[in-house]
């Protein structure tokens, strides 16, 4: 490491030390933000002294756990450099190489704006893209935009690289042409398929020719197997895929993992379908860098929830369900995995920073009445609780039913107390509001404060 190098990361790991000593727990940005003031090619120096090389991991939806269940399935083999806290600008990827000194494989996930740039530095042996839905349309624009982005970021790629696309995603799976080695995954059982695509699907129309796909299946959003039938571009043959489903409600899921080195039975314990294509993404990455399928399906199947993503918090005689809700696609497979077991009591949290969008006109294309259906108290929450509670009551949703608090704290300890002991409240909470019920829960000693968890 040249002597200018090392003044700078010293600097930023002070930096780091300095914040978690003022209890700010900065450290996941604080270091990664000063490296990049100063010198923004520091961050290309340390990727390239990983003798492994690094991987990155973007979509909208489930790119924490993806790289989560890619760590834990390639943790016994290299020591990582991992953005565990989720920090996925560029700045959180300069932080976790500060701090994983002696690493040898980088695995990071990126934020969908940010891809271009990290890989452009980072310069990955592996990139694994897993879906495009509507998101903050006022951050990332339409999805076409952020595709465009994606394909620059393909396209300059080393010749050797790797990318791992979604071939069920209809611009995801396009991106292979912009490169010329690529891994396709996806899910290949119709028993599980939507009878058809929902109101909110995104990418409903061919990419060539205009026209409305025909779907044999459709998994999650506009996920699935397409066909256009009037040029017949459709989905192309997938080299990894999820055969012979199960979904036990939310106990979790198994499924056949079927790939160019065999096949496996997976146990994941977590529930729905948007999890088992986050689990077939990580093994077909972890398999491109080396894992072998014995050592996939003992990490999928110890695999614990990434923060707010299905995790459990104990709390007292309760129990406490956090799924974070960010868009249409996602929230409406949280409602189809939780419809079977109808909870009584549900809490909505909804804010609108500028980490979750500051369009919120999203919550009326999540197709609630399922969850509203049986419920005999919805509890509102966040900066936004009066239109959530607008929107219940449009679907249907008793007057009388309908809990608005703001205050956070108080709507949890509202919904607690409606829990019967042994029961489990579900929290559906936007991305601060996530992190505010983190907060809160620490404060209680229910959990360890997010930064320091995550070290």
């Amino acid at each position: 490491m040249g002597a200018r190098l090392a003044a700078e990361t010293l600097a930023a790991r002070a930096a780091a030390g300095l914040s978690r000593l003022a209890g700010r727990g900065g450290g996941t940005t604080v270091p990664g933000k000063l490296l990049w003031k100063v010198d923004p090619g520091a961050i290309d120096a340390l990727a390239s002294r990983l003798p492994l090389g690094s991987a990155l991991v973007s979509a909208t939806n489930g790119k924490t756990t993806t790289a989560a269940m890619a760590a834990r399935i390639l943790g016994g083999r290299a020591r990582l450099a991992w953005n565990s806290a989720g920090a996925n600008l560029v700045s959180g990827v300069a932080t976790a190489l500060l701090a994983a000194r002696d690493a040898e494989l980088g695995l990071f996930e990126v934020d969908e704006a940010a891809l271009p740039e990290v890989a452009r530095r980072v310069r990955p042996h592996a990139l694994c893209l897993g879906n495009l839905f509507r998101d903050q349309l006022d951050r990332y624009g339409e999805l076409e935009h952020v595709a465009d982005g994606w394909r620059d970021a393909v396209s300059g790629l080393d010749d050797d690289a790797v990318v791992i696309l979604n071939g069920d995603d209809p611009l995801v799976a396009d991106l292979g042409r912009a490169h010329g080695r690529t891994v396709l995954f996806g899910l290949d059982d119709p028993r599980w398929a939507r009878p058809a695509l929902q109101h909110a699907a995104d990418s409903k129309y061919c990419l060539r020719c205009g026209r409305p796909y025909a779907y044999a299946a459709a998994y999650v959003g506009h996920l699935g197997d397409y066909r256009c039938p009037a040029c017949g571009h459709g989905r192309p043959p997938l080299d990894v895929a999820a055969r012979g489903l199960e979904l036990d409600g939310l106990n979790g899921a198994a499924f056949e993992l079927v790939t160019p080195a065999g096949s496996t039975r997976i146990r994941l314990p977590l529930p729905g379908l948007y999890n088992v294509y986050n689990a077939v993404a990580a093994a077909a990455l972890a398999q491109q860098l080396g894992a072998e399928l014995d050592e996939i399906r003992a990490g999928l199947a110890g695999f614990s929830a990434a923060f707010g993503r299905f995790e459990r918090i104990p709390a007292s005689d309760r129990t406490i369900l956090v799924l974070l809700v960010k868009n249409p696609a996602g929230a409406n497979e949280i409602v189809r995995t939780l419809e079977r077991s109808a909870p009584k009591t549900l809490l909505l949290a909804l804010n609108d920073a500028t980490a979750d969008g500051k369009d919120v006109s999203w919550i009326w294309d999540v197709d609630l009445e399922p969850l509203l259906d049986g419920a005999e108290t919805v509890i509102v929450s966040g900066e936004r609780a009066a239109e959530l509670g607008l929107r219940c009551l449009y679907g249907g949703l008793d007057r009388g039913s309908l809990v608005v608090e703001p205050d956070l704290e108080r709507a949890l300890d509202r919904g607690l107390v409606l829990v019967p002991p042994g029961g489990e409240l579900p929290v559906l909470p936007t991305y601060t509001a996530m992190l505010a019920l983190r907060a809160v829960v620490a404060s209680r000693g229910l959990v360890a404060p997010y930064w320091e968890r995550r070290r």
